[in-house]
């Protein structure tokens, strides 16, 4: 998907986009009929079916169902990403710490990129498991690489559409069987205790209890705890490493912005101590900043809905594309977020106060706020993502404390590393090399 995304880089590929996504094209591959749209009156339809094609990567989770299972899956995990969970920042600090560690401070080069795949993955497996798979400390992770080769392959296949059976499985399913080796005697471990003495685990907060735990307190279901866990490691670990990854690649282009963002920082809490949930909600440079990236690089470039009933879309149809387009139970419609966000028609005119659309400029957030469904990094309507919390304070904390850290951050990357691939989230396609200085390096 590489070459494909080069059509929406910086340089000159919206204009190409403009001239075919307008409002939607119809699209005829290998006698299946597919309607690719970047309409936001488009975008907020309903009726999201995650094909089969998922289902032996991510089961019977909140991502591959509709309906009755769906709601019954968001029941479940809901609970599980209230405020009070997303305010415990504690499961962050040790895994930043040993990040801080590799990312030196004399300014040696590091792809921040690929420690930022590390670092969610471990954060995520401490938050949902009770333990990390230690990917930072340990780069032969069995898990991790089984992960990442699972998630390629998955790309593969859905990429092929029709013809993904000629597609080769054997490494595919070589890691699931790792990956569930894994997680299972977690579960195991979890379904050792009964509903209420899991309920009274979690009351006690004596750090022993776990989002696995608390899964456990409604169902009994191994396979339904399996698929609804590598659901959200999935959504934990790709989305915000990618949004990570590209912060810090504007950052290292733009020193004004990462000055002001420290001056933000030191100002607020100082160098060394640990923000709370409060503190990171009480800094808007920090937030123009999240947003801004998220803006630019949604974390789900494209994606799809597919119809259960024949229906209509608002936009496409008549010779303009302004008039409501009929749709055929179960055609696949495409959209693209990337499209959306980046379409300067979707935005004021450039001025002093509003810069370019392509430009990374937190400042456009002090006045500008995006009209409903003009700016979508997590989705909208009933499918919004539950754990949109719990990523926007991830990001925000392991921010924090690494501009807290160095006093600068100086670009590695040239012309050639500006591509972006898209397997199954947005991410650099060449990683990010930059180098970080302490305060006493100047």
């Amino acid at each position: 998907m590489e070459e494909d995304l080069q059509n929406i880089d910086r340089s000159n590929g919206l204009e190409v986009m403009h001239l075919t996504l307008v409002a939607g094209c119809r699209l005829a591959l290998i006698c299946q009929r597919f309607i690719f749209t970047a309409d936001p009156e488009n975008i907020k339809g309903k009726g999201e079916n995650f094909l089969h094609d998922w289902q032996e990567f991510l089961g019977h989770g909140i991502f591959t169902t509709d309906g009755e299972a769906w709601a019954k899956s968001r029941q479940l995990l809901r609970p599980q990403f209230v405020k009070t969970r997303v305010r415990d920042l504690d499961i962050f600090e040790k895994h930043v710490q040993q990040l801080l560690f590799l990312l030196d401070g004399q300014g040696k080069e590091v792809d921040i990129s690929e420690l930022f795949f590390g670092y969610t993955l471990d954060a995520a497996t401490e938050y949902l498991l009770g333990r990390s798979v230690d990917s930072l400390g340990n780069t032969d992770s069995q898990f991790a690489q089984a992960f990442g080769e699972v998630q390629r392959i998955q790309n593969i296949r859905v990429r092929a559409g029709p013809l993904q059976h000629l597609v080769p499985r054997q490494e595919f399913r070589k890691g699931l069987r790792i990956m569930d080796s894994f997680i299972e005697p977690f579960i195991q471990d979890a379904l050792r205790h009964s509903p209420e003495e899991l309920d009274e685990k979690g009351a006690k907060s004596t750090g022993g209890s776990t989002w696995l735990h608390s899964v456990a307190e409604f169902t009994r279901d191994r396979k339904v705890i399996r698929d609804q866990i590598v659901n959200i490691l999935l959504a934990g670990r790709d989305t915000t490493a990618g949004t990570l990854s590209f912060l810090f690649k504007e950052l290292s282009s733009h020193p004004k912005v990462y000055s002001k963002l420290r001056q933000e920082i030191l100002e607020k809490i100082g160098s060394q101590k640990a923000p709370t949930y409060e503190d990171l909600k009480a800094m808007p440079y920090l937030q123009h900043c999240i947003n801004e990236t998220l803006r630019i690089y949604p974390v789900l470039p494209f994606n799809m809905r597919v119809p259960l009933k024949d229906t209509t879309l608002p936009r496409g149809g008549g010779r303009d594309g302004l008039s409501p387009i009929g749709v055929k139970k179960e055609t696949v419609i495409g959209y693209s977020t990337i499209y959306l966000h980046r379409n300067p028609a979707q935005y004021p005119p450039v001025s002093a106060s509003f810069a370019p659309v392509m430009e990374f400029s937190p400042e456009r957030w002090d006045k500008w706020a995006p009209r409903p469904w003009q700016y979508i990094p997590f989705n909208g309507g009933p499918r919004i993502c539950i754990g949109q919390q719990f990523a926007l304070v991830e990001i925000g904390y392991t921010v924090v404390r690494i501009v807290q850290r160095f006093d600068r951050v100086e670009k590695y990357w040239g012309i050639e590393d500006e591509k972006v691939k898209s397997e199954i989230v947005l991410s650099p396609a060449h990683g990010v090399k930059i180098g970080f200085f302490s305060a006493q390096d100047r």
